[in-house]
């Protein structure tokens, strides 16, 4: 059965708003979020964004902006020529202002891959706080799978407790912080709403991961993708759970 949340284990909640845009770093910094995830393409998972961008939400925002690695949509087994790209990418990255990446390689057979340690020195080199991401919950082995990532340094783990989300991962994400939280920050992501997190935060993780976004009604053209805007209800009402 999960404990009640403590006082302090409310006031030292970490949000982390995914954002493709400088509004929504301006909004986390509102929210007094910790920390940004940047992205573009949030709908295909999120890709690496562009330097301007991160270098706008470093000045504008005010919350700790941590950079998606991620140089295509699809997998995460990538070839030598991707990870190439995204060394440069992580530099680019680091010069642009970032104060962390993430990012998430598995080998064939599912499993956290060596080449992270690739990305992995090249972002430590740089002063980097690093996230694996949701890669993690496609893994086979979720044990096996954490302490590698300790092994390896990462700072934190991205996951919906290898589930679809986060209400089905429950379980899963409190025997992750009950096991491996105090060598390796677990933040919980992917379906994160009003109405969860605080059960999220019964499980004893201090970081939530969550988007903040709504359809605009616009004229378009057909393949054109959709033209998203910052909705602040969202983060409004998980943010003031914890107040």
């Amino acid at each position: 059965m999960m404990h009640l949340i403590s006082e302090k284990k409310i006031n030292d909640m970490n949000f982390e708003l995914c954002t493709d845009s400088v509004d929504g770093a301006i909004l986390a910094a509102r929210y007094k979020a910790k920390r940004i995830e940047l992205c573009s393409a949030l709908s295909v998972g999120g890709l690496t964004p562009g330097i301007s961008l991160i270098e706008r939400c470093v000045q504008e925002g005010g919350a700790e902006v941590h950079a998606m690695i991620r140089s295509r949509e699809g997998g995460f087994v990538y070839t030598q020529t991707e990870l190439g790209l995204m060394v440069g990418d992580i530099e680019k990255a680091a010069g642009a202002g970032a104060r962390g990446v993430v990012f998430g390689v598995l080998d064939t057979s599912f499993h956290v891959a060596n080449e992270n340690l690739i990305l992995l020195k090249r972002a430590k080199e740089y002063g980097l706080e690093v996230t694996f991401h949701r890669a993690f919950d496609l893994i086979e082995g979720m044990e096996a799978g954490i302490s590698k990532l300790i092994e390896m340094g990462f700072d934190r783990l991205l996951t919906s407790g290898m589930k679809q989300n986060v209400t089905e991962g429950l379980l899963n994400i409190q025997l992750m912080q009950h096991q491996f939280g105090d060598r390796i920050q677990i933040m919980a992501g992917g379906g994160v709403n009003p109405s969860n997190a605080l059960q999220l935060a019964a499980t004893g993780i201090q970081n939530l991961h969550f988007t903040s976004r709504i359809e605009k009604e616009v004229r378009n053209l057909d393949g054109m993708g959709k033209e998203m805007t910052e909705d602040d209800f969202k983060i409004a009402g998980i943010t003031a759970l914890f107040r």
